[in-house]
Order: C-alpha cells, then structure tokens, then sequence
C-alpha cells in the first residue's frame, strides 16, 4: 500500500469518526431527558425502568439475531458481489423480516420472557411490533455505512430515536401512564427506522429485476449464522447482567442499574459508531492482501477509542454520585455500578476493533472466544451475586451490591476478551496489535486530581457545572500535546481526505 493510500483510508476513518463524535453529543444531550422524566416522574419511577429494561433485552437480542449478521456481514457482500447492490441489500432485508415478524408473533402470543415478574398491561404487550424496524433499520444503516454515509446514523440513532423516545415518555404521562415507557419506545424505533429508510432509498434506489429466490435467501442464511451468533453475543454481553439481576433482584435494583448502564453505555457508542466504517476498509485491505494496513488501522482506531472512553469515564465516574442523582435520588446508590461499568467500556476497547478484523478472518474462533466471554461473564455474575447474598449486607443495600457486583462481571469478562481477541488477530496477521499508550496515564493523572478536588471542595450542582468540563478539559490537553501524533490528529482535521 502506497502512503497516499494509507492516508486516505486513515482519512476516511477519521471522517467516520469526527461525525460519531458530534453525535455522542447529539446522544448525550438526548439521552439525560429520557432518563429524568423516567426516573423522576411519579407514573414512571425506577421499578417501571426495571420492567421496561428487562423487556427491551429481549426486544433488541431478537432483532439482532434477525438480522442474521448483516449488520457487520453486509459490507463483505456488497465488496464481493456482482449484482446489483440494492439486490444484495434487498435479500438480507427479506430475510432478516421474515424472521423478525416471526419472532415477534411469538412473543405476542407467549410474552412471558419479555417480563419475568409478570407484570405487564396488553399496551405493554405491544412492544414486539418493535422487532421488525429496529432490525431492519441495523441493515439499512450498514448498507449506508458502507457508502461512507455515517450521518445517517447520527441523525437516525443521535437524534430521531432518542428525542422521540423522551418526548413520547412526557407525552404518555397524559396519555397511558402504565404502559408509557414502552409505546414511546416503539415510536421511537418507528421514527429511527424512517429516518434511515429515506436515505438509503436514495443512495441505493430500488432492486433492479431482483426476486426473492428459496435458494438464496437459505445460502445467506447459512453463510450468515456464524456472524449472526458473534453480533448476538458480543450485543448480550452488555444486556444478560440486566437479565441475570431480572431473576435474582428487585425491579427497583435493575432499574438503578439500567439507568447507570445508560449513563455508561454513552462512551461505548464511540466504538460501535467506529464499527461500520471501519469493515469497508479492512475488507478492502483483505482484498488486497495487505495485512500490515489492517493491523495498522486497527491500532489507529482502537488508541482513538480508548483515548476518548477513558477521558468520557473519567468525567463521568469521578462525580458519579451527582451524575446518578440527575435522574433521582434513588439512584445515586447506582454510582459503583457506574464506576464498574465505565471502566468496562474502556478496557472492552481492544476486543471490539480486534473483532472488526476477525469477523472476516477467523470467523469460528471470533464465536467461540465470544461464547467464552459470555459464558464467563454469567458465572462471574451469579458467583458475585450469590457471594453478596452470602457475606454482604442485608436489606436494600444488598439490591445495589448486587447490581455492582453484575458491573464488575462484565469489566472482568470484557478485559479477557480484549487480550485474547487481540492477541488472536496479532497471530493471524502476524502484526502487533496494541492499543495502549503511556500518554493516557499521563492524561488520566491530573484530570483524577482535579476530579478529587471538585468532588471534595464544590457543592454538587458546581461539580456537574465545572467539575465535569473542567476534568474533560485538563484531560484532552494533555493527549492532545503528549499523547497524539500527525495521525491521531487527522481525525480532528476537518479537510483531511
């Protein structure tokens, strides 16, 4: 690979970038409404939160089971296809509805796994006709991605989805109080699948002579399974601990959690966002043979990613206590779950862009190391929590040790995934693959300080007001002058490709 090239497709991934940084913010601005009317909101609280959690795990594993890897699995087919590529796009979409209407008519009709307590009103049933869209909207925004089109994303997932979500929660106060949560979800999803829906019809334009063909449709299908799997797994690795506390703690207890995982899950959309721009170009780059570029981009991406989550941790963690009592006062005995699950999104870093990569190089071995990681993560999560019944303390406090001790499950789980993963795909390319700098403990120092002193000396209201802008600030100066390189500052360059 020449230079230029090399710096165009860095170029592209900064571009890529850059745009997912805007709609972090876009998302966090969005995001704390929906968590205020729902934590504070006397029809809402946070036992319905806990109910309305426990449903959407169900919800959202079984659309991206349906659909069947594309999510990741698209761009490989239209780099590799011959047909046309609203065609290519098309079968993935017939398929991926086929099964999400599938799904959903069986969990109308036995609605059971979606609320473990039984608890629930016919309005709340209605949240499988979720299914479908919010599948169809993950393919839709691959095949975008892959034109380079990330804005789509933004405003479909940044914008549409989360300010509907919290103006339809205020509207349903009025309107269907106990089912609220859940019917201003669904048009949520509905809003976010239109907002990708218009865009890619534009670029895509409609199938050209194309026909749904059994015999197609099966050979994606099976060709999908593998991928299909790792998109679900490496997706439940952030939701079975909600499921796991469903059985084992209060609903109050998963709602205090759900809130501090939304809070933490803010940081974990920078490296997802990363994800469908960068499998055009490592599939270009396989193409091509050229192992070192991919390596190489990998690295690149993953030092962005972890330089941005740990400055996002940090801002967020420190005055953890103030961050969780935003949405209420029953929520600040969330802020070790927080803590954990911050920490969580910062060490998981390596393992996701390890996977971006591995996805098309050692798809089994990916699976299996993902149902490794799963499976290590449940069993962390039942042993912490039955560790708390045992020696822990008693009455309510127990209900958020034990969503702390599913927080430090996951970090646990998702820290091994990182150095295997990553030191699978070293092997393979036979390139080092390392996403850590010295600079960020040279960063993360002062801004700890800092933090310390605010949370010790300033009133709350004066530790979210200055406290958190002020850690972010010392933070970024400090990776900005020491830590980043010609490179790293690319994505920062407006003009750059």
């Amino acid at each position: 690979m020449t230079q230029a090239a090399a710096l165009d497709d860095t170029a592209v991934l900064a571009r890529g970038g850059r745009t997912n940084l805007f709609g972090f913010f876009l998302r966090l601005a969005a995001r704390i409404p929906f968590l205020f009317i729902a934590g504070r909101a006397e029809s809402y609280g946070a036992a319905a939160l806990g109910r309305f959690a426990s449903a959407l795990v169900v919800i959202e594993l079984t659309a991206m089971v349906c659909t069947l890897g594309e999510k990741r699995g698209l761009a490989q087919r239209l780099s590799e296809a011959d047909d046309h590529h609203a065609n290519v796009v098309a079968d993935g979409t017939l398929v991926a509805l086929i099964a999400s209407s599938a799904m959903a008519l069986l969990f109308w009709l036995f609605p059971a796994p979606l609320f473990p307590g039984g608890h629930y009103t016919e309005l709340d049933r209605l949240i499988v006709i979720a299914i479908p869209p919010l599948a169809l909207t993950e393919i839709w925004l691959a095949g975008l991605a892959y034109r380079y089109n990330v804005g789509a994303t933004v405003r479909a997932r940044a914008v549409v989805e989360p300010w509907t979500l919290s103006i339809m929660a205020l509207a349903m106060i009025y309107v269907a109080p106990e089912s609220g949560l859940s019917l201003a979800y669904i048009v949520s999803i509905f809003a976010a699948a239109a907002a990708a829906l218009v865009p890619f019809l534009k670029a895509y334009g409609p199938p050209v002579g194309w026909r749904p063909k059994a015999t197609v449709m099966g050979r994606l299908t099976l060709r999908s399974l593998p991928l299909a799997a790792a998109d679900a797994i490496e997706w439940g690795t952030r939701r079975i601990d909600i499921l796991i506390l469903g059985f084992f703690a209060a609903p109050a207890a998963v709602g205090v959690y759900y809130v501090a995982q939304q809070v933490a899950s803010l940081p974990q959309k920078l490296k997802t966002s990363f994800e469908p721009i960068l499998g055009p170009v490592i599939t270009r780059n396989l193409k091509e043979g050229n192992y070192a570029a991919i390596a190489r981009q990998v690295c690149q991406v993953g030092f962005w990613i972890t330089a941005a989550q740990a400055g996002i941790a940090l801002a967020l963690g420190i005055p953890g206590e103030g961050v969780m009592g935003l949405v209420g006062p029953a929520f600040v005995g969330g802020t070790g779950a927080l803590s954990f699950l911050l920490a969580a999104e910062v060490v998981a870093a390596t393992a996701v862009v390890s996977e971006a990569a591995l996805i098309y190089v050692a798809k089994l071995q990916n699976l299996v190391i993902s149902i490794c990681t799963i499976s290590l993560q449940a069993l962390l999560t039942i042993g912490g929590i039955l560790l708390i019944d045992r020696f822990g303390p008693g009455g309510e406090t127990a209900q958020l040790y034990r969503a702390a001790a599913a927080a430090a499950a996951l970090m646990l789980a998702l820290a091994m995934a990182s150095l295997v993963k990553s030191r699978l795909l070293s092997r393979i390319l036979d390139q080092p693959i390392n996403n850590w700098r010295w600079p960020l403990v040279w960063a993360a120092a002062p801004a700890v300080i800092l933090g310390w002193a605010a949370t010790r000396y300033l009133p709350e209201w004066a530790e979210l007001a200055f406290g958190v802008p002020a850690i972010l600030g010392v933070y970024c100066w400090v990776i900005w002058t020491r830590g980043f390189g010609p490179e790293d500052r690319v994505l920062f360059r407006k003009g750059a490709g």
